[in-house]
């Protein structure tokens, strides 16, 4: 059974480390101030309720797609969250392709679609990027779990 597109990867919201490391923290936390104030106030259900909530939303962060890159018929298609606007990249006008990392900074923000100083960047998590740049000098930075064999499809796709 073939593939249906040359390549497909999803990026999730909830599926960075240091962000899962954050939530469990906070968490933690609540838990830790529930177990010191059971015997002193009324407050302590609050610290549980408030623990399994802060775990509750860490799950479903899990499965929820932030966006979804799909590399076909010479064109990369990004598809973002619900009402994120579809972004297509031809790849006809793109002139250079590269491997890079995403930033420098230890904590990056997931973004779709950001307009930033001549670039676009789609970011999810992890610390690698491919780096588009078209005809007009403008690049494109797509955030990947799989940077090698995104640049190798790029490249392909590029050349058929």
């Amino acid at each position: 059974m073939g593939n249906r597109y040359a390549f497909f990867e999803k990026q999730y919201i909830g599926r960075d480390y240091i962000r899962i490391c954050i939530r469990l923290i906070m968490a933690a936390f609540c838990f830790a101030a529930y177990v010191y104030e059971r015997d002193r106030d009324n407050t302590q259900d609050l610290f549980l309720v408030v623990g399994f909530g802060i775990i509750g939303v860490s799950i479903l962060l899990l499965f929820l797609i932030q966006y979804k890159t799909t590399i076909d018929n010479k064109r990369i298609i990004i598809e973002g969250l619900w009402s994120a606007k579809r972004v297509e990249i031809d790849l006809n006008t793109i002139t250079k392709v590269r491997k890079d990392t995403y930033s420098n900074y230890l904590f990056n923000n997931p973004v779709y679609n950001l307009h930033r100083k001549g670039s676009v960047r789609f970011y999810s998590s992890g610390k690698d990027a491919v780096v588009l740049t078209d005809r007009d000098g403008f690049e494109y930075y797509i955030g990947t779990q799989r940077p090698n064999e995104m640049f190798l499809v790029i490249q392909a796709e590029m050349k058929a």
